[in-house]
């Protein structure tokens, strides 16, 4: 059984994970049950196996949240699954107690840093590190298993000295995303995927533009994604040559923007992962990543650069880019994202699932 919260159409990362794991699941051959928050309870079968809604209010448009973990335990009971992946640091983190009173393993995937993600939200006064310390480790006393993404990603857990941390690095879909033919232009093309909230600083795409225009180079900007700083990124950007494209339904049409472009910009420097960075690479589109968080670690030579979070100094990083050529960039990235199927990811959550040591951090 899956559980997740805040998975919604609009939810990227997560949901594109939790589907892309469920769906790996049931080809190998388990039964699979996803439980998150819906309107009301509902139950529906499908390919990818059991697909259940608790009662979760909604906290911002698109996303809900379970507040009341009650009818996720009761579904807990009626199932009785062999084995939990909670999605959830929060309120769905009960489901492991449930689980060690009755034999079940449990794993946490951890989609992001408690620390990171309160850090823009806080004052700073707050003593966010000895807060966050406290409730991992809580957590890692709960579950039988941690699961990580990346280096960075497991910082926050090596604090505590956890034991049973696995780094399990997502994957792509490398068919859907793929280097599509390109027509020569000399306007270059930048693009931004990602949601446009506080913590991912997509400002920092806007600066690079200004920094990069006024050093009279001919760029274009394409930003995937909306959010709340959504109408502040729009005021920001007039005068500017940036489209806003919103939030896109069709991963198809993502990807043929993501492989349109000349260079992606990831600006947020708290990614646990960076999985709109790896779709980039996997379109053939080498990416300029802010040098802290988890995306600099998808990079090397060729596929991309890691640089401060300044406005100048992603523009310095395009430079750099453009001035390889562009079947040298466009193969550099592909290679680098081949590197990360997502029939790796099943493998080794499939084996953490089982008990197993898998790459321990």
């Amino acid at each position: 059984m899956q559980l997740a919260n805040l998975y919604s159409p609009v939810s990227g990362g997560l949901r594109t994970a939790v589907d892309a794991l469920g769906r790996g699941y049931a080809a190998a051959g388990h039964e699979r049950v996803l439980v998150f928050p819906g309107k009301a309870f509902t139950r529906r079968d499908t390919e990818m196996g059991t697909v259940i809604t608790v009662p979760g209010p909604s906290v911002a448009p698109g996303y809900r949240f379970v507040l009341d973990p009650r009818p996720v335990l009761r579904v807990l009971e009626r199932v009785r699954p062999d084995v939990i992946e909670v999605s959830d640091k929060a309120t769905l983190a009960v489901a492991a107690r449930w689980a060690r009173g009755r034999g079940v393993r449990s794993v946490l995937f951890s989609h992001e840093r408690i620390d990171a993600i309160l850090a823009p939200r806080l004052p700073r006064w707050m003593p966010l590190e000895r807060g966050a310390d406290w409730w991992n480790r809580r957590l890692v006393a709960e579950f039988d298993a941690i699961v990580v993404t990346s280096d960075y990603a497991a910082e926050e857990f090596r604090r505590v000295g956890a034991a049973e941390v696995h780094r399990v690095p997502l994957g792509v879909d490398l068919g859907t995303f793929r280097p599509y033919p390109r027509i020569a232009a000399r306007q270059a093309r930048l693009v931004q995927l990602g949601r446009l909230s506080k913590e991912k600083r997509p400002g920092l795409a806007l600066a690079a533009v200004r920094e990069l225009v006024a050093r009279g180079l001919d760029v274009r900007l394409d930003v995937i994604g909306d959010g709340e700083l959504g109408p502040a990124m729009r005021s920001a950007a007039r005068g500017l040559p940036v489209t806003f494209h919103g939030h896109l339904g069709s991963r198809e049409d993502v990807a043929r923007l993501l492989a349109a472009a000349d260079v992606a910009l990831a600006t947020c420097p708290i990614e646990s992962f960076g999985l709109a960075v790896l779709e980039a690479l996997a379109c053939g589109t080498p990416v300029v990543a802010a040098d802290r968080g988890a995306a600099g670690e998808l990079l090397v030579a060729g596929a991309g650069v890691a640089v401060p979070a300044t406005g100048r100094c992603l523009a310095d990083g395009v430079e750099r880019i453009l001035a390889r050529p562009g079947p040298e960039r466009t193969a550099a990235a592909r290679a680098r994202a081949e590197h990360y199927p997502w029939s790796a990811a099943v493998s080794g959550m499939l084996a953490v699932h089982a008990g197993g040591a898998g790459e321990i951090r």
